[in-house]
């Protein structure tokens, strides 16, 4: 029998956040702009790699799999850069935390788009 993780398994769960083309180069930016200007919890930049790396497979998801995020975008009228960016709650809170996020960015990220 494994051991259930020790933080609260609702946290892990990823959620899309459906993001303009600019709204992902924005968040990109901060996030390395925090990664290689300022120091940053080691935990916290541990979620800010992962966030890094859902940005790129997100991009790549779009390429492979592109027929259900054109359905989204259908029947939502979003523009054809808009794509799911998958978080969990831990890694959405260290975007958020960052000082340097855009408002743009952080809008989309809190309500906008967010699914």
């Amino acid at each position: 029998m494994s051991v259930p993780p020790a933080e609260d398994p609702a946290t892990a769960v990823l959620v899309p956040h459906w993001l303009s083309s600019p709204d992902r180069l924005e968040v990109e930016r901060a996030v390395r702009t925090a990664l290689d200007d300022g120091p940053v919890h080691p935990v916290a930049a541990i979620h800010l790699g992962d966030v890094l790396t859902e940005l790129h497979v997100a991009a790549a998801r779009e390429v492979v799999w592109p027929a259900p995020v054109s359905r989204v975008r259908q029947a939502t009228g979003w523009g054809e850069d808009v794509v799911p960016v998958r978080l969990s709650a831990v890694e959405l809170a260290s975007v958020l935390s960052l000082p340097g996020l855009a408002t743009v960015a952080r809008d989309a990220l809190t309500g906008g788009r967010s699914a």
